[in-house]
C-alpha cells in the first residue's frame, strides 16, 4: 500500500516518513502498533502520530496555517448539560460538533458494554473502558484528516464531547479507587493510555468545565430516565465531581492540557443558554488563549 502524495509509505507495521514530492526518505523506519482504526488514520494524513520531527512541517502547516482549526473539549459530570451546550453552539455557530459515541458503547454486536458495566462494574469495567478508549481515540483524529483532503471546506472549530483524557483520568480512575476494578486491569489500560498521549497528538485548545453540582446531575438523571442511567447512585456522581474538580480546578491529580474555561452549571435551561452567549467570544477565539 503507498500513498506518496501525503507523504507516507506503509510497509505492515512500519512506517517511514517522506519528503513533500513523495521521493526521498528523510527519516528512518518507525515501527508502530495499530488497530485498523488507527491504522486506517495513519495511512491518511500525518496529524495522528509523532511519527519523527521530520514529519512535522505537515502537522505545522496544518495547525498553524491560515485555516488553523480550534478543538475545544466539553467536560463535565454525567448530567452536566453537555448535550444543551453541545446542540446550542452546534446551531448558532460556523462549529463542528463531535457528541460521545455513545450509540457504538450501547450496541457491539448486539451487546451493550455501558449497560453491563453499570450492572456489574467489576466484570465488565475493562471491557467498555477499552472499547471507550478506542472509540475516543477515533473521535480525536478523525476530524483532522479533513483537514488534508478538504482544507478550505471545514469549519474553524470542532468541539467535542469529553476526551480520551477524561475517559481515563475520571472513569477508570473511579473505577478502579472504588475498588470495581482489579489492579491488572487498571495497568492495562493505563499503559494503553500512555502509549496513546506518548506517541499520538491529541490536539486540544480549550476545555471548557460545565461545573454542576451532584445533587443537580442526580434530579436531571431521574427526570431523562435513560435505561442504563437508573442504576446510578448519587455516590457515584458525588465521585465523578470530585475527580473532575481535583483535575481541572484543583489541578492536583493529572495534568491539564489546556487552558481552562468554568462555566457554573447548576442553573435553568434559559440562564444556561444566557451563560453560552455570554461566553460565546471566550469559547470560539479558544486559539488566542
Amino acid at each position: 500500500m503507498e500513498r506518496s502524495n501525503m507523504g507516507f509509505l506503509s510497509r505492515g507495521l512500519t512506517w517511514t516518513c517522506l519528503n513533500v514530492d513523495g521521493n526521498v526518505p528523510v527519516r528512518s523506519e518507525v515501527l508502530m502498533m495499530c488497530t485498523p482504526i488507527l491504522k486506517r488514520h495513519l495511512i491518511g494524513h500525518a496529524w495522528s502520530s509523532r511519527i519523527h520531527s521530520s514529519c512535522a512541517s505537515l502537522s505545522k502547516l496544518v495547525r498553524n496555517g491560515e485555516n488553523k482549526k480550534s478543538v475545544i473539549w466539553l467536560e463535565g459530570n454525567i448530567a452536566s448539560g453537555k448535550t444543551t451546550c453541545l446542540e446550542y453552539f452546534g446551531k448558532t455557530s460556523d462549529i463542528d460538533v463531535l457528541t460521545e459515541p455513545v450509540t457504538k458503547w450501547r450496541n457491539v454486536h448486539g451487546c451493550n458494554p455501558l449497560g453491563l458495566m453499570y450492572q456489574d462494574p467489576t466484570r465488565w469495567g475493562l471491557t467498555l473502558q477499552t472499547y471507550v478508549q478506542l472509540t475516543m481515540l477515533d473521535r480525536h483524529v478523525s476530524p483532522m484528516a479533513c483537514l488534508i483532503y478538504s482544507i478550505e471546506n471545514t469549519a474553524p472549530i470542532r468541539m467535542l464531547e469529553r476526551s480520551i483524557y477524561s475517559a481515563k483520568y475520571i472513569f477508570v480512575e473511579n473505577l478502579y479507587k472504588s475498588g470495581k476494578m482489579p489492579e491488572v486491569d487498571f495497568a492495562v489500560l493505563s499503559e494503553w493510555f500512555e502509549w496513546i498521549i506518548k506517541n499520538i497528538d491529541i490536539p486540544v485548545d480549550l476545555i471548557v468545565y460545565l461545573q454542576t453540582s451532584p445533587q443537580t446531575c442526580y434530579e436531571r438523571l431521574k427526570q431523562r430516565c435513560r435505561e442504563e442511567e437508573k442504576v446510578i447512585p448519587m455516590e457515584y456522581l458525588e465521585s465523578i465531581h470530585n475527580l473532575y474538580e481535583d483535575w481541572l480546578i484543583h489541578k492536583k491529580s493529572f495534568d491539564v492540557p489546556a487552558p481552562v474555561l468554568v462555566i457554573p452549571a447548576d442553573h435553568d435551561l434559559k440562564k444556561m443558554l444566557h451563560q453560552y452567549e455570554e461566553n460565546r467570544e471566550r469559547i470560539l477565539m479558544s486559539n488566542c488563549f
